[in-house]
C-alpha cells in the first residue's frame, strides 16, 4: 500500500540516537497501562541530520501514487531541507516552495510539483497493538496545507481494508480545530467517523500532545489530556467492519494542496513546517 484516499469531508460525530530511542521491552512490548514507553523517538542528534533509517521510512513522490490518492500538490522527497533534526530535539518537516525551474517533480495532476515536503512512516519497524501512541507537537497552518500524524494498519490489506487512524489533522483555513477520524471498510473519505476539537490558539503556536488510546473494541482521541472523541463498534455501519485489532504503524507528514484542503493562497506562508518533540508508544506492539 503505497497511499490511500484522504478524506475530503469529515463527518463529525463527537456526540456518538539520531532520531529515536527504544526502550528495551521485548517483542510484545509493557502492560497496556504501563508509564513506560516501549518505543520511542526523541530526535537528539545534529541540526540538519536526517531521521534515523532504522526507525523511519521516508516515502518519495507524488505522480505514481495518484497525488497520494487526494490530488496533492507536493512532491515528497527524502532532503533534509524536508525532513531534519533541528539539533534542540526535535523532528522538524517542512514544505518549501519548490525551487524555480525544478526538474525531477512530476505530479499526478499537472507536469511539475510546485512544493516539496515529506512524509515518514515506521512501517516494519514500529507499531501499536493496543494502548496508546502521544505526539508532541506544534502543526502548520494556513490555507492548503493538510499536516497529518496518523496510522495505518498492518493487516496486508488494501486500503480502506486495511484500517486508518487519524491521530491529528490541522485542515487548511481551519487553525484552532483538530480532527480525529477513522477509515475502515465500508466508513472512508466523506464517509469517515470522528470528531474534533478547538485549541485556544491556532496550532501552529504551541506545541500540544496528541494523542489516540487504542484499547479492544474502543479507540479514543485526545488534546493535551483531554478526551475529544471515543469509537466503538457499535458506531460503524456494521460491527464486523472494526479493523483496529491489529498492529498499526505511524505516519507523520504536511501535504499541500489536494481536494482537501483544496490549494494554497497568497496567504499562506512558506517555508511551512511541523515540529515534533516526541513519538511515544505505551502498551503492547512492535518496536
Amino acid at each position: 500500500m503505497k497511499h490511500h484516499v484522504r478524506p475530503a469531508l469529515m463527518f463529525a460525530v463527537g456526540a456518538l540516537l539520531a532520531g529515536c530511542v527504544s526502550a528495551p521491552a521485548g517483542a510484545g512490548g509493557r502492560a497496556p497501562d504501563s508509564d513506560e514507553p516501549f518505543w520511542q523517538a526523541e530526535f537528539g542528534g545534529a541540526a540538519g541530520e536526517r531521521p534515523s533509517a532504522e526507525h523511519w521510512n521516508t516515502e518519495i513522490g507524488n505522480r505514481d501514487e495518484e497525488g497520494w490518492g487526494n490530488n496533492e500538490l507536493q512532491f515528497y522527497t527524502d532532503d533534509a531541507a524536508n525532513s531534519a533534526l533541528d539539533g534542540s530535539g526535535h523532528l522538524v518537516i517542512t514544505a518549501r516552495r519548490a525551487p524555480e525551474g525544478a526538474a525531477g517533480l512530476p505530479c499526478h495532476t499537472q507536469e511539475a510539483c510546485p512544493w516539496t515536503s515529506a512524509r515518514l512512516t515506521t512501517a516494519g519497524k514500529a507499531a501499536l497493538t493496543h494502548g496508546r501512541v502521544e505526539v508532541r507537537a506544534k502543526m502548520p497552518t494556513g490555507t492548503g496545507l493538510l499536516p497529518a500524524i496518523w496510522m495505518l494498519g498492518d493487516n496486508g490489506a488494501q486500503w480502506p481494508r486495511q484500517g486508518e487512524i487519524d491521530i491529528s489533522e490541522v485542515v487548511g483555513g481551519e487553525p484552532r480545530t483538530v480532527y480525529g477520524t477513522a477509515h475502515g471498510p465500508t466508513y472512508y473519505n466523506e464517509r469517515g467517523i470522528g470528531g474534533s476539537t478547538t485549541l485556544p490558539a491556532d496550532a501552529s503556536q504551541a506545541f500540544h500532545t496528541y494523542t489516540v488510546e487504542k484499547r479492544p473494541h474502543r479507540v479514543t482521541w485526545s488534546v493535551d489530556g483531554k478526551p475529544y472523541f471515543t469509537l466503538t463498534p457499535n458506531q460503524l455501519p456494521a460491527e464486523r467492519d472494526w479493523v483496529f485489532e491489529q498492529d498499526m504503524h505511524l505516519l507523520l507528514n504536511v501535504a499541500v494542496g489536494g481536494d482537501w484542503p483544496g490549494s494554497p493562497d497568497d496567504s499562506t506562508r512558506f517555508p511551512a513546517s511541523m515540529t515534533i518533540d516526541y513519538v511515544r508508544f505505551y502498551g503492547t506492539g512492535r518496536g
